[in-house]
């Protein structure tokens, strides 16, 4: 295999903790050829050299680019009770207010904010498939490419996940009114995916998976035929479950059985398969998850700032589960701070420190949440996003050296000040695929659709 780019680090994160001297050289197409510790000056000549710790890039499992418009704006506290059901409300009513150029403009700005934070891979779990007043667009696809079009201008790699969203709630047999722009069929979003698919065949970075919404949203029969159809195609499959108490309450109602209870029961999940959420899930559900290879996504800012509850972190990792991270509505961009928050909620509800590692069996906490989400994220992506090593895909970031954060601190504790100490350490240099990105977000471009929004 012909070797493409090299480049020489000095420090870089590799097989799961630092290494010194490492030569990394990307081949023609954008996938580590070579992975070389503790290399000579010889294996380094006519490398580039790489000017601070280098880390893999992250995987953001979980997100939908067009809540990025509403961060900050609904902190304002709701007449009556304001939590998840009333939040939804507010998120509706965004999103009958944004057409394919407002969504381009609004992921372009995001995707940019994530790789400068260290995400190289979206997952987005995109269910704006119609216009504003619920009618189908001339081309199905048309919100879809424009989160293409936005990856590929930025140089993110995207997992499209077209989500089947087909009634209100349990038992209901249609959507709401505000929900009209999501209605799906399980023919409609395989097309999309395999149209996604196949636009994407000859990049390394676009492809496509399939989401269900939600048990809530998507009935058995509809949810049988999608499963049975990303299956046999390989697709990655995400599903939001087990979120709120009041899905858990109306699926026993519905049919006896919890959420994650009863999707185990009905259909055999496998690797492929990423259940999002999960902050309402049992020892037994957890070890059901576990034992079929599937995988939990993380979303620790999100579900704060819902009021989702605590995911039961320890209990995961105690069984060996696998997981990855997501910022779904994007209150923050940052795997760091997601990953440090997903640590402190833990402590916050255990009164206890370093829960993470302890439950691992490790010492580094940060090693341990790093390295979790970074295992986890090719499951979600169904991309080679799994590090520094040879036949992943050559994505890296380099970290500020100069950052105060990191000042003074031994080379072997630099992950957990990154992860641990404030304020956010930035990258200074992002590549996808052995490609540089640009790591400045259009910020004006931005603005003025703000304005015109809100």
């Amino acid at each position: 295999m012909s070797e493409g780019r090299r480049f020489f680090a000095a420090q870089a994160w590799v097989g799961g903790g630092w290494a010194r001297d490492v030569l990394l050289a990307a081949d023609a197409d954008g996938f580590w050829a070579r992975v070389l510790v503790g290399c000579s000056d010889a294996d380094r000549r006519h490398a580039e050299v790489l000017n601070g710790p280098v880390l893999p890039g992250l995987v953001d499992a979980h997100g939908h680019a067009f809540q990025r418009a509403m961060a900050g704006l609904t902190e304002w506290a709701a007449p009556g009770r304001d939590d998840f059901w009333s939040w939804r409300d507010r998120m509706y009513a965004a999103a009958r207010r944004i057409g394919p150029e407002q969504l381009e403009t609004i992921a372009g700005f995001l995707y940019t904010e994530l790789l400068r934070a260290g995400y190289t891979q979206v997952c987005e779990f995109h269910y704006l498939h119609n216009d504003v007043d619920g009618e189908p667009y001339a081309d199905p696809l048309e919100m879809s490419l424009a989160l293409v079009r936005a990856a590929q201008r930025t140089g993110i790699g995207l997992t499209l996940l077209p989500t089947l969203y087909m009634r209100s709630g349990f038992g209901a047999t249609g959507l709401r009114e505000d929900q009209c722009r999501f209605a799906s069929t399980p023919g409609s979003v395989l097309r999309i995916a395999e149209a996604v698919r196949r636009s994407g065949s000859g990049t390394r970075t676009i492809t496509a998976g399939l989401a269900l919404h939600s048990l809530r949203a998507v009935d058995e029969g509809a949810l049988l035929e999608a499963a049975a159809a990303a299956h046999q195609a390989r697709m990655p499959v995400h599903i939001h479950i087990a979120e709120q108490q009041l899905e858990v309450d109306d699926c026993i109602q519905r049919h006896g059985q919890r959420p994650i209870e009863w999707l185990l029961g009905k259909l055999i999940i496998d690797r492929h398969w990423n259940l999002v959420h999960a902050t309402r899930s049992t020892p037994r559900e957890l070890a059901g998850i576990r034992d079929q290879g599937a995988s939990i996504v993380i979303c620790p800012s999100t579900e704060a700032n819902l009021g989702d509850g605590v995911f039961d972190l320890p209990g995961w990792l105690g069984i060996g589960g696998r997981w990855s991270i997501g910022s779904d509505s994007h209150v923050t961009r940052s795997p760091i701070e997601e990953l440090r928050l997903l640590e402190y909620s833990q402590r916050l509800a255990l009164r206890q420190r370093n829960v993470a590692a302890r439950a691992a069996g490790c010492e580094s906490t940060a090693g341990v949440l790093f390295n979790g989400a970074l295992d986890g994220g090719s499951a979600a992506a169904g991309q080679a996003c799994g590090g520094l090593a040879v036949g992943q895909r050559a994505d890296f970031c380099v970290v500020d050296p100069a950052s105060p954060a990191l000042a003074g601190v031994p080379a072997q504790r630099l992950l957990d000040a990154l992860v641990f100490s404030s304020p956010e350490t930035v990258m200074v240099r992002v590549c996808v695929g052995g490609r540089d990105v640009n790591l400045h977000p259009p910020s004006r471009e931005f603005a003025a659709l703000m304005r015109t929004l809100w």
